[in-house]
């Protein structure tokens, strides 16, 4: 099992290699919308590419509230700790 860290650095760079991205501007605080332009269907490649890489599935709720990396994060470490139990 990945640590937390190993798994934001997953996600890290996962991000930046899918959307072009440097990964010195990817931080938790960095917005989806504005630091990475990510619009309605970049979020459909980033359910894809989640599942693809974590074997978790991803649904529209499950980003509410979701506005920047930390947050976006905090959502697949919850999704990877549920699917454990």
């Amino acid at each position: 099992m990945l640590s937390n860290e190993q798994i934001i650095e997953k996600l890290t760079d996962v991000l930046s290699e899918e959307f072009e991205i440097e990964k010195d501007e990817i931080t938790a605080e960095s917005s989806l919308k504005e630091t990475f332009g990510l619009d309605s269907l970049d979020l459909v490649d980033v359910v894809v590419l989640i599942h693809d890489n974590f074997g978790i599935k991803l649904q529209g709720p499950d980003f509410a509230g979701v506005k920047t990396f930390g947050d976006f994060c905090e959502l697949i470490l919850r999704k990877l700790h549920e699917s454990e139990a």
